[in-house]
């Protein structure tokens, strides 16, 4: 698959083909580019907020089973598929902004057990708005939520 320019205009995204416009838009919902494929189908968009609002109703009317996918999906925060590469490009600059991407193997050690622990807990991962916190927040934010 080839990379999608970061930028394109409402008016392109309103004449791409449904394929196109889910590679351009299908990282919205981490690695669900099914949201952005349902949402296709009610272009053309006026707006920015009538292609968020058609984004978020796809989402909404998907089925339970690809909702909890969806969160499911979601990668862990400071795990190995952000060690390896495998985010998307605003998870790696979201995870980055609070440091994430400068653990040390002990502070890694950390997130990854707390990533198991929240896991095996609820059946879900960790999700936090990282860019409102910091590392030592978010660790405060595992344990609070483990408790």
């Amino acid at each position: 698959m080839s990379s999608a320019p970061r930028t394109v205009s409402l008016a392109t995204l309103n004449t791409l083909s449904v394929a196109d416009f889910s590679q351009h838009l299908g990282n919205i919902y981490e690695h669900a580019s099914w949201v952005a494929a349902a949402a296709a189908a009610a272009r053309p968009f006026a707006t920015i907020v009538a292609l968020y609002e058609a984004m978020s109703a796809a989402m909404r009317q998907a089925s339970e089973a690809e909702r909890q996918a969806l969160v499911r999906g979601h990668p862990d925060l400071a795990g190995k598929a952000s060690r390896a590469g495998a985010l998307t490009a605003d998870s790696t600059g979201e995870q980055a902004s609070a440091g994430l991407d400068q653990l040390g193997e002990a502070e890694f050690a950390a997130f990854h057990h707390l990533n198991d622990a929240y896991r095996a807990k609820f059946n879900f991962p960790f999700i936090i708005c990282v860019r409102r916190h910091t590392k030592d927040s978010i660790l405060a934010s595992f344990e609070q939520r483990l408790a």
